[in-house]
């Protein structure tokens, strides 16, 4: 009689908690689901972000450039978009039974603008030059399995919602992959543009000694010395003659290496000119061979085949071809009117005195936009002293690599980070 009691109330025990069972494995499931998609949809989120900050570089196309870079992220013409439920459906489309939507991707000037919470903030949004960060919203339906069952899911599934904001980052204190070219400040105690003027055409020439000094080009303000800093990598396997290294810094930068010593410069560090690069005379015009293999480099942004006189790069008809030519070439006054691919941007040091027999400080680093020379769209390669025309432009184009800490500097050029 006992155990018949027992198995009775066991029975009613188990009655009573078969739908509270069930709604616990619809929680662990369904909830379990969500959170998945929520995951997705953020990375997704995060990837469109990213990919839209890295083209606001200070254009009037900037922003239309950065949309179309958000869309590809998310773009499965090859297979590889980013999906979500279980990497099934693709973002932005719409399956017959559940639907995402990508809205359309907004631009501010600042940080706190874009990261704005619970306001209204298309009225502070902007477009173009002016915009610097980028905002991102996915919307997408998750399926509901087991609360499809109940009246409150009768819909069998619930909306999801993900933001992401990403744009330029704080002013870094190494940067990587940017050129060789050392330029002095014309005034040290300007934080923000060593005293060069945005918008302001100069003549960036080789130094030289003596008298006379090479002129400035026409329609620039004035000529601007520089040096080549020291950065040949002797372990480098592939190109590795001097020559080649050369060709490359000029043409993309300074390529990855083992050693960041190699293909970065931080700022308040010490750097020599290139051993082979020493200055000559003014008047003789010329400069040594180093320096012309950079600057046949610097002319494979415009033009993809070498001219004559860079056949002595070892390797040119190769390297000629790693690197696509920039898609504008036109002279401009105005750089918010240039809508190239930003092979012309060049990222450079700018040290605190031009020194070709003893070291030289980085303070900071900043960005021109070389003109082609004489309205030919190409650079000049007989120029004297390697002189070539080029834009200041100050910190507009987020660079690709670098680091925040080892300095304490309020300006500078950044790199595009997530934000929130």
């Amino acid at each position: 009689m006992r155990d018949a009691t027992k198995g009775a109330v066991a029975l009613q025990v188990v009655v009573i908690l078969a739908p509270v069972l069930l709604v616990l494995m619809g929680l662990a499931v369904d909830l379990g689901r969500i959170y998945l998609i929520k995951g997705e949809l953020k990375n997704a989120a995060n990837a469109m972000a990213l990919s839209a900050a890295q083209q606001l570089s200070g254009t009037d196309q900037s922003t239309e450039l950065a949309t179309a870079a958000a869309l590809r992220a998310v773009a499965n013409t090859n297979g590889l978009g980013n999906k979500y439920d279980f990497a099934g459906l693709v973002v932005g489309q719409d399956n017959g039974f559940l639907t995402s939507t990508i809205e359309d991707t907004q631009y501010f000037d600042t940080a706190a603008a874009a990261i704005g919470e619970g306001e209204d903030i298309s009225g502070s949004a902007v477009s173009g030059a002016a915009a610097r960060h980028a905002r991102v919203t996915l919307r997408a339906d998750a399926p509901l399995l087991f609360f499809g069952l109940i009246p409150l899911g009768f819909e069998r599934k619930t909306p999801v919602a993900m933001r992401s904001v990403a744009g330029m980052s704080a002013p870094l204190c190494t940067a990587c992959g940017i050129e060789a070219i050392a330029v002095a400040a014309l005034s040290a105690e300007d934080g923000v543009d060593f005293g060069f003027v945005r918008g302001t055409r100069y003549t960036l020439g080789y130094q030289c000694t003596g008298a006379p000094a090479p002129a400035a080009l026409p329609n620039t303000s004035q000529r601007i010395p520089y040096l080549l800093l020291d950065k040949n990598d002797v372990e480098a396997t592939l190109f590795a003659d001097e020559s080649s290294q050369l060709y490359r810094i000029g043409s993309g930068g300074l390529p990855a290496s083992t050693s960041e010593a190699r293909s970065c410069f931080q700022i308040n560090s010490t750097n020599l000119v290139w051993a082979s690069a020493s200055v000559l005379a003014c008047g003789a015009g010329g400069v040594q061979n180093s320096v012309r293999h950079h600057f046949c480099g610097l002319q494979s942004r415009f033009d993809s085949v070498p001219p004559e006189a860079c056949n002595t790069v070892a390797e040119v008809e190769t390297l000629s071809t790693l690197q696509p030519v920039d898609s504008d070439l036109s002279d401009l006054d105005d750089y918010a009117a240039y809508t190239g691919n930003r092979r012309r941007v060049i990222t450079v040091p700018i040290v605190d005195a031009l020194a070709a027999t003893s070291e030289m400080t980085v303070l900071g680093f900043r960005q021109f936009l070389i003109e082609p020379s004489n309205g030919t769209n190409v650079l000049n390669l007989d120029a004297q002293n390697a002189r070539f025309p080029a834009l200041y432009i100050g910190s507009a184009v987020p660079l690709k690599q670098g680091r925040f800490s080892g300095c304490s500097i309020s300006s500078g050029p950044g790199r595009a980070v997530l934000l929130r």
